[in-house]
């Protein structure tokens, strides 16, 4: 089957594996499973800003077969591919995120290199980059075959999410956003990822909270890729926060962004320094 070129990709509807969120894994089982429930979504443009770390490891709405399929022998099942594509576009989908299941597909098309689908792979380190910063990106991209992504589309699209992730954890909120809406490749990488643009600026949010107490808000229209009214309404209506007459975002106070006194005590006795001492007379004599 030809490969789908990656600018296509934002026009096909998700069809992949949607027959096979229910299979019967060669001869490991043979009991058909209910369709699993659709969870509620984790993060939207106008929800109150978590303040919690997303859980992007081992998610406690993952369904019970993706489990099984984890933590049981089926994870080197070629089978067992069509699931956990289906379990991605379930996460596209609704936002969530479990790169603990999508490690293992990764693992998979290492050990099955034909079942390999770019698009695929190029969602997982989508749905990866989200949760900036961390190392989940790094994991997922020492997964993918080497020979697969030394040429043809695979490599410009890895060349270009790597240069969007260093971005990410560098904190260079301003060149991310220029780039992402200034590329069409970036607009193809990220179209099958529902509120992917949602999902970065509550991350930056939750960053800048755990940083400031206060913050110019010409700043966080940059750092957010915003104009100023969307700005404020994300400030206010999604975050909570507060904008005074100055321009200036009031961020509230929180465990991280509260200065606290810090006291260093060191106890040393006589003992400890009696022996420093003679240790010193010793080697002099």
């Amino acid at each position: 089957m030809a490969a789908i070129p990656f600018r296509d990709a934002h026009k096909r509807h998700h069809t992949i594996v949607k027959t096979c969120l229910n299979p019967t894994i060669g001869n490991l089982t043979s009991t058909s499973r209910p369709p699993p429930p659709r969870p509620p979504s984790l993060i939207g443009i106008f929800v109150p800003l978590r303040t919690d770390k997303m859980n992007g490891e081992d998610p406690p709405e993952r369904p019970e077969y993706i489990t099984n399929i984890i933590n049981g022998l089926e994870r080197y099942n070629p089978e067992a591919v069509g699931s956990l594509e289906g379990y991605l576009t379930e996460q596209c989908e609704q936002k969530t995120c479990d790169m603990n299941a999508n490690r293992t597909l990764l693992k998979l098309y290492q050990l099955n290199p034909d079942r390999t689908k770019d698009e695929v792979v190029t969602n997982i380190l989508v749905k990866a980059m989200t949760l900036f910063p961390s190392a989940q990106f790094s994991m997922a991209l020492h997964l993918i075959n080497p020979s697969a992504a030394a040429s043809g589309e695979l490599h410009e699209a890895l060349t270009k999410l790597r240069a969007l992730n260093s971005q990410l954890e560098g904190a260079q909120y301003a060149q991310f956003w220029a780039t992402v809406d200034g590329d069409d490749l970036c607009a193809d990488l990220i179209a099958d990822i529902s509120g992917f643009e949602d999902m970065i600026r509550h991350r930056i949010a939750q960053l800048v909270s755990q940083a400031f107490r206060e913050v110019k808000l010409a700043h966080l229209e940059s750092w957010l890729g915003l104009d100023t009214d969307a700005t404020k309404t994300f400030v206010m209506e999604v975050c909570g926060w507060g904008v005074d007459g100055d321009g200036n975002i009031k961020v509230p106070s929180n465990p991280d962004n509260e200065a606290k006194k810090a006291e260093i005590r060191e106890d040393v006795n006589v003992d400890q320094f009696a022996r420093v001492i003679r240790r010193s007379w010793e080697e002099t004599v």
